[in-house]
């Protein structure tokens, strides 16, 4: 009952404000909101853009932005819940966003989505899916990434080779895979690789192709691991023989002496990655572009994955926190981000139109959209950071080459299980 009276509460407040009711702050005197978020330098100063611009609408209230690296950001923000002292707005990866909702530490946005009607109509629906609970929506997307395959147009044509299609499947990438791994001094050493996959994380590792051979990662209660299926394990077995028979892929030793990323380093001809990597891509001066995942006996799949924003239920000003959000996923705040560069706008208008399609950057910038139509969510549950660090843990010993593949699975998929049952 008390959960009703404060919705309806809420709901009237909104419709006074929307009505030119008071807004918490005055122009001279405005509302000072905290904002947290991980990412780069470059981030930070396109983030500051888009809060300039919500600021010049709002002159009462003001932002202020702080961005961190990924561990660093999660280590704060854990931090700062824990003493009861968060950010009035914080940056969410959609994986996680069961974990903190169940904690009981998001406001419930509903009632405003409620009193803002049509707001989210615009919005790609595959973003708004991992931000659904039963009681509504505690966090909403900001932009996607979708899993493409990033491929080095100058490997490509040095070996007289034509670039990856729309038609090409699983075993055309093996195989070209193959021919473009090169020791091309002829010292006996490998120092051009055909393919590279993140050998830790399922976003843009192993779960395209698991998905691609008919297999799953988990069940749709979330209850059990499915990554030890029989046709998840011919999927583990392409990349393990690309790996390890092939020598087309570079372990995850090889890998780490380049900073984990070989594509980066121009020493892998292709990689499956997300929107994220390609500024820094670009500024490595790397001749690139990317193309559809290849097709399995199952079809072609990728995932999708997104990054949100919510609102701390601590927060001592949700209304101009919220405000700040619908600015984010407004036609000027959308536009801003594609200008970022970094991710897919969630507005569909945005996404669709030269601010997005026709960026400074050139590359076949509709692939990332078109990737929405065969893309698999990539897991959110309770518990999902830990089931992750249990299965990329666990799998790690492979990837250096130290142990049995199929074994290795086997008892990833009991601990893994495990995990889950914690969570029920």
């Amino acid at each position: 009952m008390k959960k009703i009276l404060f919705s309806l509460a809420l709901v009237a407040i909104l419709l006074l404000s929307a009505c030119g009711g008071k807004t918490g702050g005055t122009s001279a005197n405005p509302t000072q909101l905290s904002f947290m978020m991980w990412g780069d330098p470059a981030e930070l100063t396109v983030w500051k853009q888009i809060v300039a611009d919500f600021e010049a609408a709002n002159p009462t209230i003001t932002i202020s932005v702080e961005v961190s690296d990924w561990d660093s950001y999660w280590t704060k923000l854990k931090t700062l819940l824990a003493a009861n002292t968060p950010p009035d707005m914080f940056a969410i990866d959609a994986p996680l966003y069961l974990d903190y909702q169940s904690k009981g530490v998001l406001l419930n946005l509903q009632p405003y989505i409620d009193a803002n009607p049509g707001m989210l109509d615009g919005l790609y629906p595959q973003t708004l899916q991992a931000y659904q609970t039963p009681d509504g929506y505690f966090g909403l997307p900001r932009d996607f990434q979708t899993i493409v395959l990033f491929y080095n147009k100058d490997m490509f044509d040095n070996a007289g080779m034509a670039y990856p299609t729309t038609d090409w499947t699983w075993d055309d990438l093996r195989t070209a895979a193959k021919s473009l791994t090169l020791d091309t001094n002829s010292d006996g050493k490998t120092d051009q690789y055909g393919f590279s996959f993140d050998m830790w994380d399922m976003e843009p590792g192993y779960s395209e192709a698991i998905w691609s051979y008919g297999g799953d990662i988990i069940s749709a209660d979330h209850t059990k691991t499915l990554l030890g299926e029989p046709n998840a394990r011919q999927a583990w077995q392409l990349l393990y023989e690309m790996t390890f028979v092939d020598k087309s892929v570079p372990d995850s030793n090889t890998s780490g002496q380049y900073g984990g990323d070989t594509f980066l380093a121009g020493v892998s001809a292709m990689t499956p990655l997300g929107h994220w990597v390609v500024p820094g891509y670009a500024d490595a001066n790397l001749n690139f572009d990317v193309a559809p995942m290849p097709n399995g006996p199952a079809g072609r799949f990728t995932s999708v994955n997104s990054a949100g924003f919510v609102i701390a239920k601590g927060s001592k000003h949700p209304d101009q926190a919220f405000a700040f959000l619908k600015f984010v996923l407004s036609n000027a705040g959308q536009t801003r981000l594609a200008e970022l560069g970094f991710a897919c706008p969630v507005l569909k208008s945005i996404a669709e139109s030269p601010a997005f399609l026709q960026q400074k950057i050139v590359i076949n910038q509709q692939v990332f959209l078109d990737a929405l139509q065969y893309a698999h969510m990539k897991p959110v549950f309770r518990g999902y950071d830990e089931w992750a660090s249990t299965v990329g843990d666990g799998m790690a010993p492979v990837w250096r080459g130290e142990a049995d593949l199929n074994k290795t699975l086997d008892e990833v998929v009991v601990a893994a299980d495990q995990v889950l049952a914690n969570y029920k």
